[in-house]
């Protein structure tokens, strides 16, 4: 699949990526490095986003329903407004789903799976 000339694949390059209201439904984005990138309203329902490096993203309003964040990097991720509700951010061994100061305002976070997840500095209010 190729959305905005960004080819969607496992271990992509989309830093810096235009992804805005995307449609990425069910893609794998396993390991891919989607720092910086924005992804305001992206559908991301059901994708396989394990070990992906979504550091400093834009998130605001996108749908990660029942989406897998396992192992993800959400690092001073903006995830404001953003639906999360099902979706799996659990750790495994030495590897966890960082949302470190991430902003998760107004975020559903109905039903999400947070073990293992550090969230040092995550503004949740």
């Amino acid at each position: 699949m190729e959305i905005n000339g960004h080819k969607i694949e496992p271990g992509a390059d989309l830093r810096e990526a235009n992804l805005v209201g995307a449609n990425l439904c069910g893609a794998d984005l396993n390991g891919a490095s989607l720092s910086g990138a924005d992804l305001r309203g992206a559908d991301l329902r059901e994708a396989d986003l394990r070990n992906a490096n979504l550091t400093g993203a834009y998130l605001d309003w996108s749908n990660l329903t029942d989406a897998d964040l396992s192992r993800a990097t959400l690092v001073g991720a903006n995830l404001s407004w953003v639906y999360l509700t099902g979706a799996n951010l659990t750790g495994a061994d030495l590897f966890e789903a960082s949302l470190t100061e991430a902003d998760m305002r107004r975020a559903n976070l109905t039903d999400v799976d947070l073990t293992g997840a550090n969230l040092t500095g995550a503004c949740l209010d």
